[in-house]
């Protein structure tokens, strides 16, 4: 009785100094909301769509997901097989599986590892990987990751403005409407916005992935080159030219460069697509797109043929 007595005793001190070193047996406290958003088809066939409530400092995306879908799992339950009966495999002889961005970010970890830390926007997209397998950023959570950052960590924002005019000063004051902050000179680790023509961004070694194809920076778009100056092409999800658009049309995308924070690209081949571009940051607009061309007022998403 005696010995079953102290046992206890000790039991309740060893959980006493565990939680005062805060070590963490239990659920964790309360770290804010969160978003999640599940779709198909590069974000344009909704599934689900949730406001989670209150995470717990123990909470990850799996177990969010799970909370919220029906869902089957593989590799000892660290990756989502299905989500509502839509299973990964092949169809049409092509490859598609479901792919998580937390703040438009694509993680570089599995969703029963990634921990979150409140007010995180998390989506969830079932897709066609076989051309375009890796999409490290996307545009479709604005204004995260600008507002809030991306993998646990707040990060400065700037905007980078090359030869972007009247629409630098657009894109400052969309970022400002939804309470971004945005950092003078250059921050180490900061978002950047690219803002400016075609011609001057393709320099940049984020933009320049651009010229490498989707394959390289996860966009369906490209700029072709012909006498007149450059034309945004819009591609399809097996990353082949499907439309041309108008001279003065605009593109904003999103791309990352290894583990370089990810860079937004606010850019056309004019100056008028470049403003097209600007006036586009805004969540009615971007909200569940991997990217965006702009022509005459109207917003195509990209890969074209998803809209």
């Amino acid at each position: 009785m005696t010995r079953s007595r102290g046992t206890a005793v000790a039991t309740a001190l060893l959980l006493a100094a565990l939680a005062a070193a805060g070590c963490g047996l239990g659920p964790g406290a309360d770290v804010g909301g969160a978003e999640l958003t599940v779709t198909r088809e590069f974000g344009s066939v909704p599934v689900l769509e949730s406001d989670v409530g209150e995470v717990r400092e123990s909470d990850t995306v799996m177990r969010v997901l799970e909370g919220q879908a029906e869902i089957t799992t593989r590799y000892g339950g660290g990756f989502v097989q299905s989500i509502e009966g839509i299973e990964s495999g092949q169809r049409g002889g092509r490859s598609y599986d479901w792919f998580f961005y937390v703040n438009g970010v694509e993680s570089p970890i599995g969703a029963a590892e990634f921990s979150l830390r409140g007010e995180d926007r998390i989506w969830w997209d079932y897709r066609d990987w076989t051309a375009v397998e890796r999409v490290p950023a996307v545009v479709g959570s604005w204004p995260a990751p600008l507002r809030g950052g991306y993998e646990g960590r707040t990060h400065p924002v700037v905007i980078d403005c090359e030869g972007g005019g009247a629409a630098c000063d657009l894109t400052r004051q969309a970022l400002e409407a939804a309470k971004v902050t945005v950092s003078g000179g250059a921050p180490k680790g900061a978002i950047r916005v690219l803002v400016g023509p075609w011609a001057r961004l393709r320099s940049d070694p984020a933009a320049a992935l651009i010229d490498a194809g989707p394959a390289e920076s996860g966009v369906c778009a490209d700029f072709s080159a012909g006498r007149g100056g450059f034309r945004l092409q819009g591609l399809d999800p097996e990353g082949k030219r499907a439309r041309a658009f108008g001279r003065d049309a605009g593109l904003v995308a999103a791309t990352r460069r290894y583990e370089a924070p990810p860079v937004w690209l606010v850019t056309g081949a004019t100056a008028a697509g470049v403003r097209a571009a600007a006036g586009s940051l805004d969540a009615a607009k971007l909200r569940d797109h991997y990217a965006v061309a702009t022509e005459d007022g109207v917003v195509t998403p990209l890969p074209v043929g998803t809209g």
